[in-house]
């Protein structure tokens, strides 16, 4: 996931937004459950719990290229090979797209979605990711089995204004296909200004067909602490990922939460794919006692190494649950396991992501970059959850119409249309109170009748026509209803008051 941990996703885990919510646009998932700051934004990379290490110029010299350091042995047939396609390829060859090649080859053989080469471009654009705010889409990437696939939207991002959701597939940005390519490409195309438009072609699993959305791109601070009071007098602190300050945010926000008379705490890490693995270690260690078992590394010798918890820093004393769903991963999970197993704090969601690997990055001279996994995490308990994600001790799934798509404000839609977005904002209809009849893909006269009751509640011209202002207002009432009526949150609230 990218940044995933830290952007540095496929890069690493990435971030959120905190910018205002833009009018037209549906999240199909709820506003607050959205990842955090430096799950490198759609132009992030992959979920990985990112050590960034500053060693690789030592361990590589000018770490210009691999061919110049062996010519013997198992590297020959490779120097052999570059200096036959610098002789007599037909054309004249960069020598440096081939020593990238060559080395993009050896990581796409490791069959690792967390390891990556980036070229200079695609560092920069990587390290960009990590500051204060860079400019793009606002959702966290990362390549799977050749595809490239959403972890997390950013919160309040263009990304997820739009509707975009964990587990989309991107197939094409402004008609290129993204087919093979690697992440850190991919975040090239997607990410650019402020106030450009970017077309994308989605998949969404489960969904027959593909759907187009026009995004405009904005500014994407990277802000991951979003405190609330929700019920009175129960706190909600959203985190939608880890970067350089997270903790320091969260420890205010407790604090803040306390002196307003607080009697418990919901950590929400819902969305977060993840980022910087000392981070999660601070918070890990708000909520566990002095001397229990935090998390695990273990190398690929099987050596572990025990991160505890330590008396120093602030303590939470309040009840606390932890909210975790499908794009909690990696530095989230680090986060989930610690507070179930060594502090008996239920997880209430559904089942994590499940990044179990911990990443290094190496910068070289020329400004490429070398991100690839170096350990597994393991829970206090000792559980490996790559791939198998952490069980909520609470399963609550969001009700269906959370899961509704994108409609395009753009489009017609009218008595005689037939379409799976008819179906759609039939469903939203539905969910919304409005009578359509029978939910299906064709717009009949039951339909019309019901948007223009929706029409007429919303001060709308009735035309019984979804379209434009019709079609924004349909998705943000629904987004709201979301909001409001959040099986999750409701459930971690009666946790609490048991």
């Amino acid at each position: 996931m990218s940044q995933l941990d830290k952007e540095q996703e496929n890069g690493q885990d990435q971030q959120v937004d905190a910018s205002p919510e833009k009018k037209g646009y549906i999240k199909v998932k709820w506003i607050y459950i959205v990842l955090g700051a430096l799950s490198l934004v759609l132009l992030t990379f992959g979920a990985t719990i990112y050590l960034l290490n500053g060693s690789a110029q030592s361990k590589s010299g000018n770490g210009s290229s691999l061919l110049s350091s062996n010519s013997d042995g198992d590297f020959s047939k490779l120097y052999e090979v570059y200096n036959t396609l610098e002789n007599y390829y037909f054309e004249d060859v960069d020598k440096e797209v081939l020593v990238n090649g060559a080395i993009n080859g050896m990581v796409d053989s490791l069959d690792d979605p967390y390891s990556d080469f980036m070229s200079t471009e695609e560092a920069s654009s990587f390290h960009q990711s990590i500051s204060s705010s860079f400019e793009g889409i606002g959702a966290e990437i990362q390549q799977e089995n050749d595809q490239i696939v959403i972890v997390s939207p950013i919160k309040g991002a263009p990304a997820e204004e739009a509707g975009l959701k964990a587990g989309d597939i991107i197939l094409e940005v402004d008609g290129e296909s993204l087919q093979g390519m690697s992440s850190s490409n991919a975040v090239l195309l997607i990410r650019g200004e402020k106030g450009t438009k970017v077309n994308l072609t989605i998949q969404r699993p489960g969904q027959s067909g593909t759907m187009k959305v026009e995004i405009t791109r904005d500014t994407i601070p990277i802000e991951t602490v979003y405190p609330e009071m929700v019920s009175g007098d129960i706190a909600k602190i959203q985190i939608t990922s880890f970067s350089e300050n997270t903790a320091a945010e969260l420890e205010k926000a407790l604090k803040s939460a306390e002196e307003d008379g607080a009697k418990g705490i919901i950590l929400d890490l819902r969305q977060n794919p993840g980022g910087l693995l000392d981070q999660a270690q601070k918070i890990a260690n708000m909520f566990v006692d002095d001397g229990k078992i935090l998390y695990q590394v273990e190398d690929r010798n099987g050596n572990k190494e025990v991160t505890k918890a330590t008396g120093n820093g602030y303590k939470v004393s309040l009840p606390t649950v932890l909210l975790i769903d499908e794009g909690s991963a990696s530095a989230s999970e680090i986060v989930a396991g610690a507070l179930k197993e060594s502090a008996d704090i239920p997880l209430i969601g559904v089942k994590s992501y499940g990044k179990g690997t911990v990443q290094s990055a190496q910068d070289f001279t020329d400004g490429s970059n070398l991100k690839f996994t170096t350990a597994k995490w393991l829970t206090p308990a000792g559980n490996w959850i790559h791939k198998k994600g952490i069980n909520p001790d609470v399963k609550v799934e969001l009700p269906e119409y959370a899961n509704l798509t994108y409609v395009d404000p753009e489009e017609e839609l009218k008595e005689g249309t037939s379409s799976s977005d008819v179906e759609n904002i039939e469903k939203m209809l539905d969910a919304l109170g409005f009578d359509p009849g029978t939910v299906d893909n064709s717009y009949d006269a039951s339909t019309a009748s019901a948007v223009k009751q929706f029409q007429k509640d919303q001060g709308i011209k009735e035309t019984g026509i979804v379209t434009g202002e019709t079609t924004t207002k349909l998705m943000n009432q629904l987004r709201e209803k979301i909001n409001q009526d959040n099986p999750q949150v409701k459930a971690a609230v009666k946790e609490l008051k048991k």
